[in-house]
């Protein structure tokens, strides 16, 4: 059984504008999350540690 999550519209909107051609969100996401576990840097633009 897969788990569903639930989130906002607006976090949905977000996540849609994101998508490349023929990508579904499930796919964008898996993306992230493996960008995370190997420790790659998600930044947003003009942002440093």
């Amino acid at each position: 059984m897969t788990p569903t999550i639930e989130i906002s519209d607006e976090l949905a909107a977000r996540l849609d504008a994101h998508l490349e051609e023929d990508e579904s969100c499930e796919e964008f996401i898996t993306e992230l999350v493996s960008l995370y576990e190997t420790g790659g840097t998600l930044l947003q633009e003009g942002y440093s540690e």
